[in-house]
């Protein structure tokens, strides 16, 4: 049983961009690691026995310190660049084309800048608080403005002894942040000031974006699991969430989820659009947002695939449920519309594609091609009904459905890992680092349960810090444009250019 919970606490982290920090050359200490754990890596590159390693000759120990390989580095710094596209110009695209025409520019300008805010305060204080040892919830500051980074520097990866470039890891931890805080400004599109839009950002990235990363990413890397008791103490110096066993590949929960809640408070807080529901607020240009729903496409793949941290099987898989389960859920969003719409829209096929993408997110790793294609199919159905059917209930002007499709798809992507990770269904399980195998008994019930802890604290932490940034910024800056300047647009308004110029 000991040694069952040390394997499902070890399965917690796993966001490829969720690795394990080692300081320069030193050897790994449990203290300077975040690293990704969870499922089971390929065993042809797994470290040998730690045990084994004690029982060799004396002059093993005067053996070369692991060094990154050239090639890991490569396939984290491409996956890193593809995690970019998505933000600027994927993310922003897909935005642009689904406001009306007087508004297309500033949700360029909002997706734009808060990826370039967030790059910074990341390097500042960001990647100190996430992914350094400090207690359950926040790191520490012990590499602000990345102090003691250097260009030697390793991270620890899935496999003991097989570390990576810090920096490189640390560009792509960055660019997840990133993303994730601009997914929020889709709520409310067209109505929100640019200052307290930014001011929000800062807020919410500090008190919920860095906690939940550090919460369920954050851990002591694969070489501080020697044995049950080292394992025991070093999992004590993870993540709260990490410790519970929640698993999350690359980001479902910290991500998907997190946002979707603060987009959705976001939506009551700073209230409706003028004119809603009594006049059409179309899409002004659906070519725009296929151009960027299939950007997202493309560089998921690195978001997903980068986070398996190195150039393995797991990538590959990672790879192809990305690819499959996306489809699947076009598919299914585009059918489902024809069937009770009566015609499938291209803004239909390319919902479905993200809802996919979210929801295959924290699943990648942990399960097989048919677990992917059965997540994708439920995806794009069921996002499709928390778009329409869900929305109506809930009443609030989510203006590009941020929550219908990343919050419902991130809850649903999380709570079927734990079932579709069984490796009865084709899943991996969750592999024990202690005996550098996959561990025996996977409990279905019990690992949903688990997933289920995960989805409801983000929910909870984001809708709270969300709640009183948004108060906070409105009782000072102001979260909403007067009713004038969001009659006129806020590209002029706002940003004093127009995106078409007749």
């Amino acid at each position: 049983m000991k040694k069952m919970l040390i394997a499902l606490s070890l399965s917690t982290a796993l966001f490829g961009a969720a690795p394990l920090y080692a300081e320069e050359a030193a050897a790994p200490a449990p203290a300077t690691v975040a690293v990704t754990a969870e499922a089971a890596p390929a065993p042809e590159t797994a470290a040998p026995a730690p045990a084994a390693a004690e029982a060799a000759p004396a002059e093993a120990a005067a053996a070369p310190a692991p060094t990154a390989n050239k090639a890991d580095d490569g396939f984290l710094m491409m996956s890193s660049a593809f995690v970019i596209l998505m933000s600027i110009p994927g993310l922003a695209l897909f935005y642009g084309g689904l406001v009306r025409k007087k508004n297309m520019l500033s949700v360029l300008m909002q997706v734009f800048t808060v990826f370039s805010l967030i790059t910074v305060l990341w390097m500042v204080y960001g990647y100190s608080v996430a992914f350094t040892e400090g207690n359950a919830f926040f790191g520490s500051l012990s590499k602000v403005f990345l102090s003691g980074v250097t260009a030697d520097s390793l991270a620890a990866t899935w496999n003991k002894a097989t570390p990576i470039h810090e920096m490189i890891y640390i560009v792509f931890q960055g660019a997840f942040a990133a993303i994730t805080c601009g997914l929020i400004v889709g709520s409310f599109a067209e109505r929100a000031k640019f200052a307290g839009v930014l001011a929000f950002t800062v807020i919410w990235f500090t008190f919920s974006y860095l906690p939940m990363a550090h919460m369920v990413w954050y851990w002591a890397g694969p070489d501080a699991y020697t044995d049950a008791d080292a394992a025991t103490a070093a999992t004590a110096t993870a993540g709260w969430l990490f410790q519970k066993g929640a698993l999350d590949f690359a980001g479902g929960t910290v991500v998907h989820i997190n946002a979707a809640v603060a987009a959705l408070v976001g939506a009551y807080v700073v209230g409706k659009r003028i004119g809603y529901g009594k006049e059409a607020m179309l899409p002004h240009n659906m070519v725009m947002t296929m151009i960027g729903a299939s950007l997202l496409w493309f560089g998921w793949f690195g978001f997903n695939a980068g986070s398996a941290l190195e150039a393995n099987g797991i990538a590959g898989l990672a790879f192809i449920n990305t690819w499959v389960a996306t489809a699947a859920a076009a598919v299914a969003w585009s059918f489902a519309e024809w069937i009770f719409k009566g015609k499938p829209s291209m803004l239909g096929g390319a919902s479905g594609a993200v809802a996919g993408l979210v929801a295959i997110t924290p699943a990648c790793g942990f399960v097989g091609v048919s677990g992917a294609l059965a997540i994708g199919l439920l995806a794009g159905i069921i996002c499709l009904w928390g778009v329409h059917g869900l929305k109506k209930v809930m009443g609030a002007d989510d203006a590009l459905d941020v929550f219908g499709v990343h919050g419902i798809g991130g809850i649903l992507g999380a709570l079927l890992t734990g079932v579709f990770a069984a490796p009865s269904l084709g899943g991996t399980g969750v592999w024990d680092y202690v005996a550098n195998g996959v561990a025996p008994g996977y409990d279905i019930f019990g690992q949903v349960k688990i997933q289920a802890i995960g989805v409801v604290t983000t929910i909870v932490w984001s809708g709270v810090v969300s709640f009183i940034a948004y108060k906070l910024v409105d009782m000072t800056i102001g979260m909403r444009v007067d009713e004038e300047n969001e009659r006129i647009g806020l590209d002029v308004t706002s940003h004093g250019e127009r995106a078409y110029n007749d």
